[in-house]
């Protein structure tokens, strides 16, 4: 049996993919979780400090499921494609919802900088795993920016076809 934090986490992850971070009240999330108030406040000071836990929660998530998918490439070439492969994977697996780091950023004020710190940390690891691959900063960042843009529009159009195609694109980068 999962724990209430467990629950208030998973709960949390459910209503923000469908309503978005600033539609979805803690109420919901203690009702929807089946804990009691006490136990949220226990676990959680605010909203904001509970999506810091979501952000970190999914950031651990995402990068195992990506190290996982990608083990078996080998080479330079087949790890970078293999990303992007991994990007086709999670929109099918996550019906095209998109980066959630991202989606939060979108609905949080600039100056919220608890939050923010924890989506341009994600973003940084992000950097360093095509940079610890390809040894090469500027192509590096190129293609990182290809990756984030590939997510942002499979997202808006609900399809992988601009993945595929960036796919071809960084070949010719990286061959």
């Amino acid at each position: 049996m999962r724990s209430p934090r467990e629950r208030i986490v998973e709960t949390t992850f459910e209503l923000f993919t469908k309503q978005g971070y600033n539609s979805t009240g803690i109420n919901q999330i203690i009702a929807d979780a089946g804990v009691a108030k006490a136990s949220f406040y226990l676990h959680f000071k605010s909203k904001e400090d509970l999506c810091v836990e979501f952000l970190n929660v999914r950031h651990q998530y995402w990068f195992n499921e990506l190290h996982t998918f990608s083990l078996p490439s080998k080479g330079l070439y087949s790890k970078i494609i293999s990303a992007f492969d991994f990007l086709i994977y999670m929109n099918e697996k996550e019906h095209f919802r998109g980066c959630s780091f991202l989606n939060i950023l979108s609905e949080i004020p600039v100056d919220n900088i608890k939050i923010l710190s924890v989506i341009q940390s994600h973003k940084a690891d992000l950097r360093n795993y095509f940079l610890e691959i390809l040894k090469d900063d500027v192509l590096s960042d190129h293609i990182y920016m290809l990756f984030e843009s590939s997510i942002i529009e499979s997202q808006l159009f609900k399809s992988n076809e601009l993945i595929e195609k960036t796919k071809k694109i960084v070949t010719y980068l990286i061959a």
